[in-house]
């Protein structure tokens, strides 16, 4: 798809990653980071870590022979509310992606968008040069306390907003202009343009062209191969909807939000509040799964060691 598509960039999750490591095209990587994981020893458990981590760098590095840009790779969800261990495995990763010859430049580190996770980006960027893209975002406050952090770029989600305004609301289909992923993406893109802010918006999570489309002008958008797809059979112009010099007309108060006011205004949206738990808690799940499968390998007395 990268190479039919040729995107700038490509950003990978737990989720995508675990169902690219059952794919016989990938076992190889898969052998490769067991392998990893056995060479540097230790318990079960640290041998299964450090090759989870292998496999998310492997796949990177493999994206990165095919794109011009960067690649995304997360940090585990289980450390969502560990800003310490955050800043630890993201560092890690990075070593890792050294070791293979790649620079931090074309490396962004995925972090969940809580508050621990947003000030874990913090940290990386200021301190150690490493650019974060946080992820799971959905709240208005998410967004806002993600650009006083300084961090490098945003992917608020677009189609899990809708999901869950369909789920738990009596309307069920949306106009693009009306779908609430569109509009809370809108909002932080004025914002961040209104105020001067370097952090890069990019819509994430669609679930069809409509809110692709509804989105033309935002700094990047990440879109999945079917919508590609289905985009490259259209032949219309877009005209931007979102631009800067629009941005600075609208009507937006700056916000500074310290972590009582994050927790409270982010605590005010009941759909933000959920999804982001909902998030954390399959990408986790996916996560573990993951280590399952590469245990079963490791001790598979097949497998090379």
């Amino acid at each position: 798809a990268i190479d039919e598509y040729k995107p700038l960039d490509a950003t990978t999750n737990p989720s995508l990653i675990l169902a690219a490591a059952q794919m016989p095209a990938y076992q190889e990587l898969v052998d490769d980071a067991v392998a990893y994981g056995k060479k540097l020893g230790g318990s079960e458990e640290e041998q299964i870590k450090n090759a989870s981590d292998k496999l998310f760098v492997l796949f990177g590095a493999e994206i990165l022979k095919r794109i011009p840009g960067r690649v995304s790779t997360e940090v585990d969800a289980r450390l969502s509310f560990d800003k310490e261990g955050m800043i630890q495995r993201a560092r890690r990763l990075i070593d890792l992606y050294k070791e293979a010859g790649i620079s931090k430049d074309r490396i962004l580190i995925k972090l969940s968008s809580t508050w621990e996770g947003i000030q874990a980006g913090k940290v990386l960027e200021a301190e150690y040069g490493i650019h974060c893209n946080m992820t799971l975002l959905f709240s208005f406050a998410q967004a806002v306390a993600c650009a006083e952090a300084g961090v490098t770029l945003i992917s608020p989600f677009v189609g899990r907003i809708l999901d869950w305004y369909v789920a738990n609301g009596d309307k069920k289909t949306y106009e693009p202009a009306e779908d609430p992923g569109v509009k809370s993406v809108t909002k932080i893109y004025n914002y961040y343009k209104k105020f001067g802010y370097k952090t890069i918006v990019m819509g994430a999570s669609f679930r069809n062209t409509g809110e692709i489309k509804a989105l033309t002008g935002c700094d990047y958008l990440t879109i999945s191969p079917k919508l590609l797809a289905e985009l490259s059979k259209e032949y219309v112009k877009l005209t931007p909807t979102l631009s800067v010099k629009e941005a600075q007309t609208c009507e937006l108060e700056k916000l500074h939000l310290d972590e009582k006011a994050f927790r409270w205004h982010h605590n005010e949206d009941q759909m933000a509040v959920e999804k982001l738990s909902d998030g954390i808690r399959k990408f986790a799940a996916d996560a573990v799964k993951l280590e399952r499968m590469l245990k079963v390998e490791m001790l598979d007395p097949s497998a090379p060691s």
